[in-house]
């Protein structure tokens, strides 16, 4: 099962951090896979999103960056990483476009 980093971010920022021990069926895993999917109401945008990674939860690195293209169709990209950090959060560094809306999830 995924789980939500952001949903329907619409604005720049930092999502909560997301640790394993948040959810009820906790297991460790090594490997991730981060996605973010976007679109707008009219015309074109665009969004970038930084998957930022932490073992303290206060003091995070970005982990990779995803860059959309936004249109009226929902778009999507992402990546995979081989990691073990404690604390997981998408932050979205740019949003533009009529209605741009931006949802990430992660998936390990």
């Amino acid at each position: 099962m995924s789980q939500i980093l952001l949903n329907a971010a619409t604005t720049t920022g930092a999502g909560t951090a997301w640790h394993p021990r948040d959810t009820s069926a906790v297991a460790t895993y090594v490997q991730h896979s981060f996605q973010a999917t976007g679109y707008t109401s009219t015309s074109t945008g665009a969004a970038t999103v930084l998957i930022q990674v932490s073992n303290d939860g206060v003091n995070y690195i970005t982990l990779g960056t995803i860059t959309l293209t936004l249109g009226t169709s929902v778009t999507s990209d992402g990546f995979a990483a081989a990691n073990t950090w404690e604390y997981y959060r998408a932050n979205v560094s740019a949003i533009s476009g009529t209605g741009a809306t931006v949802s990430v999830y992660m998936k390990g």
